[in-house]
């Protein structure tokens, strides 16, 4: 009888644990898909959703509002969306933790684009940074 060979493969060419290591990174979101499922969740509407991608301490500047907590932010932006009538997503571009968001607001106001910065950490927003024209938003001071 002959003995049997036992080949020993290194855990860096081992077939199950790369198929492994694939589901762990595919666990883990970009950025960018962070951002985008945030955006699909405040484009319909789902506030509760889009709260779940946000970190308790969300840093958020606008020109018109600033928070220091995701619960304050979507009390904002709940009343903003609620009289949105859309959103045109013109741009994103991404970088690592970084993405920035260009689009057009459409409300009974104005159609307003806005820039938006956001920070990924963790996979949840940790900052988010928005530029647009506040003056139609804000009434005249006198």
């Amino acid at each position: 009888m002959q003995a049997r060979q036992l080949r020993i493969v290194a855990p860096e060419t081992c077939w199950l644990q790369r198929v492994a290591a694939s589901f762990g990174s595919m666990a883990q979101m970009s950025a960018k898909e962070v951002v985008d499922r945030y955006n699909h969740a405040l484009g319909a509407k789902d506030f509760a959703a889009a709260r779940g991608y946000l970190a308790d301490d969300l840093r958020f500047q606008g020109p018109i509002d600033h928070f220091e907590k995701a619960d304050d932010y979507v009390t904002a932006i709940t009343r903003l969306y609620g009289m949105a009538r859309g959103v045109d997503h013109q741009a994103t571009v991404a970088e690592g933790a970084e993405v920035a968001v260009f689009y057009i607001l459409d409300t009974p106001v104005a159609k307003a684009p806005v820039a938006e910065w956001y920070t990924v950490g963790g996979g949840k927003i940790t900052s988010l940074r928005a530029y647009f024209d506040a003056r139609p938003f804000v009434p005249p001071s006198h």
